[in-house]
């Protein structure tokens, strides 16, 4: 490989692309810098309290998102069969780093979830596991009528593993959208409806019982319904972040000065990042963003439907879940249209983990727009003797 197509900008090979798969590239580029410019506005104030360094968090975002361009660029240049090839293991790896961050002194432990390893450089499998989910589902369904059931039977078990080992941390959203996409990605195969039927019921019956179980969760649930009965506690969070909404009206207050993230509104450079783009830019700005979201679907979607294989087509459609159904979860999260989570907005989040996962799960897309669009040229042999019999042929035709 070509050292130079690690960095996005010298890759001399995007004008032979697929139009998909050049139209997802810059959409990616462009979705990452704006995050970077909102993700800078966002963490200023608390960085500079904290750290007295106002770019401390923006500084150590670039790097992550340097590890994570590397990633990008060696996905859109490797083909998916070969990424396919090493998913199965990538899932078991980290699989096996969920269940070490449960272990108490090798997990780290942060808002009362242990969902990091302890060292110097922070890890949070369950977030870099997504990609590789959608991979493996998809070569799994995409292949299920011919494997055996051993085979399926022992994927499925894997699965549910990585879903309980994440839910256990505990972190009901990562596992309800993970469990999602898996979910979505079988129907979109063409799995029997009993089998997504049970599945449906027996997910929704765990989240239930998880709800049930850990207090803090029933207690988001229960202010969301109503966060103005205890502004000042458990509703807290979704008040400010209602209030940083709505103040935005309708042009925005404008870049850098949002008041909310001035220490009212908690997290906000992460799970409430949304509320301060649209305190900052508005409701225009957040319409522009969601049409980007819409397109970025209805790009994925195209990719999906000129797929040639099935498991890349599944691939497509999974991470097109991925990144536009975490976007917009987060959104309604910020919004108040669903219970308070702890999920990331995609290449805007500070979280090096995130920014890895995503953008490894763009070039995805992209490498399934590519491989989509070229063209099979199979060389054709002739026939021994053949231009002598037309050479007498002509001949006698003369």
């Amino acid at each position: 490989m070509n050292l130079r197509h690690l960095i996005p900008f010298f890759n001399n090979t995007v004008s032979s692309w697929a139009l998909e798969a050049r139209l997802l590239r810059w959409l990616t580029l462009i979705w990452l810098f704006v995050g970077l410019i909102m993700l800078f506005s966002a963490s200023y104030p608390v960085a500079d309290a904290n750290y007295d360094d106002g770019l401390y968090y923006i500084k150590r975002q670039l790097l992550w998102v340097l590890v994570g361009l590397i990633g990008f660029n060696i996905i859109v240049n490797l083909p998916v069969r070969k990424i396919v090839g090493i998913s199965p293991w990538l899932v078991i790896l980290l699989l096996g780093l969920i269940i070490v961050t449960l272990i108490p002194g090798l997990g780290k432990t942060d808002l009362g979830s242990a969902r990091r390893l302890l060292g110097p450089v922070p890890i949070q499998p369950s977030e870099l596991i997504k990609p590789f989910l959608v991979l493996q589902s998809a070569q799994i369904f995409g292949q299920w009528e011919r494997l055996s059931w051993r085979v399926r039977l022992t994927w499925l078990g894997i699965f549910g593993f990585v879903l309980l080992g994440i839910l256990v941390q505990p972190n009901l959203s990562t596992t309800a959208l993970c469990g999602m996409t898996i979910w979505l990605i079988a129907l979109a195969a063409g799995l029997p409806y009993k089998y997504l039927g049970g599945t449906a019921i027996a997910g929704f019956l765990l989240a239930v019982l998880s709800i049930s179980i850990k207090e803090y969760q029933r207690k988001r649930v229960m202010s969301f319904l109503n966060p103005w009965a205890d502004a000042t506690g458990d509703g807290y969070q979704l008040v400010q972040s209602l209030l940083a909404v709505g103040s935005g009206k309708t042009w925005g207050a404008g870049f850098g000065f949002s008041q909310q993230k001035l220490f009212y509104l908690p997290i906000q450079d992460t799970d409430f990042i949304f509320a301060v783009y649209a305190e900052e830019f508005g409701f225009v700005g957040s319409i522009v963003l969601l049409v980007l979201l819409a397109i970025f679907a209805t790009l994925g979607l195209v990719v999906a439907l000129k797929a040639k294989s099935s498991v890349h087509r599944l691939v497509a459609i999974g991470v097109t879940i991925l990144m536009v159904g975490q976007s917009l979860l987060h959104i309604g999260v910020a919004t108040g249209a669903l219970p308070t989570t702890g999920l990331p907005l995609p290449l805007f989040s500070y979280g090096g983990n995130s920014m890895i996962a995503s953008l490894v799960a763009a070039g995805l897309l992209i490498r399934v727009a590519r491989e989509s669009n070229e063209a099979e040229i199979v060389p054709l042999r002739k026939p021994p003797g053949e231009d002598g019999r037309r050479r007498r042929m002509f001949q006698k035709t003369k």
